[in-house]
């Protein structure tokens, strides 16, 4: 993958988080800025999710681990553990707001 496709497809994958979060049906906050986005809870935790363009990668921090996602077959695979990046992220921030959430890309 070049630096332009990775671009394209770490974009695309931040902006359907802020969609997927924004219809979700609970109250999340969230700040997108360079790259980065920032999930805010009522408990006051954070999942940052950042754009680590010189390794082709997206990173996800969250209250209780921290994961990289490398683009593989069409689709963001955890490189720790091989899971889908919209698995994870569902179970993370179900954890974190205490509730059960399922986030997907339209």
């Amino acid at each position: 993958m070049n630096d332009s496709q990775y671009n394209f497809l770490s974009e695309e994958l931040i902006l359907a988080v802020e969609e997927a979060i924004e219809d979700c049906g609970t109250d999340i906050d969230f700040e997108g800025a360079s790259g980065i986005l920032t999930l805010t809870f009522l408990n006051e935790t954070k999942i940052i999710i950042n754009k680590q363009a010189p390794l082709h990668e997206v990173w996800v921090a969250t209250k209780f681990n921290g994961h990289h996602f490398s683009f593989d077959n069409e689709q963001w695979n955890d490189k720790r553990g091989g899971g889908e990046f919209w698995q994870f992220l569902s179970a993370a921030v179900s954890k974190q707001a205490e509730t059960n959430i399922r986030l997907s890309a339209k």
